[in-house]
């Protein structure tokens, strides 16, 4: 069991020294930290970020049935897909996500428009596209036809 000691490391140093510590605390499930001059950092379980990044970030979705095909599009962000049926637009919207969280990490961090996405982009980076597919299913996928 880790103790309370080795869950938090006050500099690079100490958790380089103890790297297996400090991984496994955090994939024990602990609030383990790392701080470095005058920031703090989290180590955290990506599948465990990802998974609550899903759940705290609901997709709100929406699917349109048009023109003998669908569309699909996130509310509020440049993101569309389009398909002859759900699927493929469902997979042509994971990969627009995937394009964006690219975008996201070479030149939209800083932009004003753009900086609030950071969980977003998060959550695509650490989902597979059947995890994707998923979140964008859940309950808030609204269906229009």
């Amino acid at each position: 069991m880790t103790s309370m000691q080795t869950r938090h490391f006050n500099s690079y140093s100490a958790a380089r020294s103890h790297l297996r510590d400090l991984l496994d605390a955090a994939h024990a499930g602990y609030v383990t930290t790392l701080d470095r001059e005058r920031e703090r950092y989290a180590v955290v379980d990506g599948d465990v970020l990802r998974e609550q990044l899903a759940t705290l970030l609901p997709s709100h979705a929406v699917a349109v049935a048009e023109g003998g095909g669908w569309a699909t599009f996130l509310p509020g962000l440049p993101l569309s897909g389009e398909g002859d049926d759900l699927d493929g637009a469902l997979e042509d919207l994971i990969e627009a996500l995937r394009e964006y969280a690219g975008d996201w990490n070479e030149r939209l961090l800083h932009a004003p428009n753009h900086r609030g996405n950071w969980a977003l982009v998060t959550l695509v980076e650490l989902s597979d596209d059947t995890q994707l597919k998923e979140w964008l299913l859940g309950a808030e996928l609204s269906v229009a036809r």
